[in-house]
């Protein structure tokens, strides 16, 4: 049942969050962690492939939860308030997912994030990293581990609960325990767990209150070939078979897969799905010279969460200015491409979202392009829509039939283009 509290009161967000950490996914959960715990419950991070390996994604969200065990007790030492309630008041389950694409050659974005997702942090600040064995918390064979809830120790294994079921799995079950449009699942990395979840299957995961996606590129250039972005090609599969469930014919759009089945021809709805391309999470960033001027103060006075994201954004900051003529001194900017789709799904009831006017789209992601895999393709001619659901010799791949293509809300303008840097900023440190 929803969760509310009064009459007045909108029911509490309860999200999965789908994810391959990297340095922006990390600031991403930190994000939806520091929320109101009266706002909104992580149920589930669900991990994958993508930025770096997966096993190398488990470690960096290990140690994030480390950290913030730390950051916690020593902020109840200093005499400041805690932060992070969302975490405190629930552990989220962790599952181990996805550890390659369903038909792409892989392919992977250390030479951003460096090789272990956080700019080499577990090598360069050992300090920071946990050195329980905690890999065997999350292996089917190993007899399971009585796990405390999140107290004043800073112990690695408090503030979540290691699942030993894998990603797509959990992603079903969060799904069946809740009611019907409940659960938002913000996927911010290649989308193969939601592609193996709905393929496993397709009605409960047609459950999810809405699907917020990181990927592609429609009218920008993209950020690893000239039309594609990252997610969408690291696994354009996987991309392409979620975004099919939007579709009033799912086989209408549905890629040919030699791992996964075709969905059934009769779904009883269609999946919402909002779209957060390059096109409006460019135009949220943090520069270093806003970092470096909120992060300077508890540096010096010893935040231990302060060391750890100053340590990996340094290594960031450094990238930047070798990839980019134009990213120098205080001006280099991360765009926080992961966080603002955790910010949509805490903040979706502010009237600054809006999604694009053409909304919804017949968004379609490109899978056997040579040149192509990855890029989000859209019907720019100017041509009558139809009412067939047949190919015609005028309409190859139903692109003008009403019955057909995705219908996907492609979101255009937030309430924080402007400051969302310093928003980020201000929910983790204060």
């Amino acid at each position: 049942m929803n969760e509310v509290s009064d009459l007045n009161m909108a029911p509490k967000k309860k999200i999965i969050i789908d994810t391959d950490p990297g340095i922006d996914d990390i600031l991403a959960l930190l994000l939806a962690f520091s929320e109101k715990s009266a706002d909104v419950e992580v149920l589930l991070v669900s991990l994958t492939f993508g930025n770096v390996e997966v096993k190398s994604c488990l470690r960096n969200v290990v140690s994030m939860f480390h950290i913030l065990e730390k950051e916690m007790k020593w902020r109840r030492e200093q005499g400041r308030p805690e932060g992070f309630d969302a975490l405190r008041a629930r552990a989220p389950i962790v599952a181990l997912g996805a550890q390659d694409p369903l038909e792409d050659q892989k392919m992977l974005a250390d030479y951003f994030h460096g090789v272990d997702g956080l700019g080499g942090i577990h090598d360069s600040h050992p300090h920071l990293t946990p050195q329980d064995a905690w890999e065997h918390l999350f292996d089917p064979t190993h007899e399971p581990v009585e796990l405390k809830p999140v107290s004043a120790e800073p112990n690695a294994h408090q503030s979540f609960i290691p699942s030993k079921r894998v990603a797509h799995e959990e992603i079903l079950r969060v799904l069946r325990e809740n009611d019907p449009d409940t659960v938002t699942i913000v996927a911010v990395g290649p989308l193969t767990n939601l592609a193996l979840a709905s393929a496993a299957d397709a009605e409960t995961f047609l459950r999810a209150k809405e699907v917020v996606v990181m990927g592609g590129a429609v009218n920008e250039p993209g950020n690893v070939t000239p039309v594609a972005e990252f997610n969408a090609y690291a696994d354009a599969f996987a991309a392409a078979r979620v975004y099919a469930l939007t579709s009033p014919s799912p086989k209408s759009t549905l890629p040919p897969s030699k791992s996964l089945p075709d969905f059934p021809p009769n779904l009883s709805r269609q999946l919402t799905l909002r779209l957060f391309p390059l096109d409006i999470t460019l135009k949220h960033g943090l520069n270093r010279g806003q970092f470096r001027k909120a992060i300077t103060p508890l540096l010096e006075t010893g935040s231990p969460l302060a060391e750890w994201v100053s340590a990996f954004m340094a290594h960031t900051f450094a990238t930047l200015e070798r990839l980019h003529a134009n990213q120098r001194g205080d001006s280099a900017e991360l765009s926080l491409h992961d966080p603002v789709c955790v910010w949509y799904a805490l903040t979706a009831d502010d009237e600054g979202w809006k999604p694009s006017e053409k909304s919804p789209e017949d968004i379609r992601v490109e899978t056997t392009g040579q040149w192509t895999r990855g890029a989000c393709i859209v019907d720019r001619r100017d041509r009558h829509p139809v009412d067939g659901d047949e190919e015609s010799s005028s309409d190859h791949g139903l692109w003008l039939s009403r019955r057909a293509g995705n219908r996907i809300w492609r979101m255009d303008k937030s309430p924080a283009e402007s400051n969302f840097g310093e928003i980020l900023i201000e929910r983790l440190f204060t």
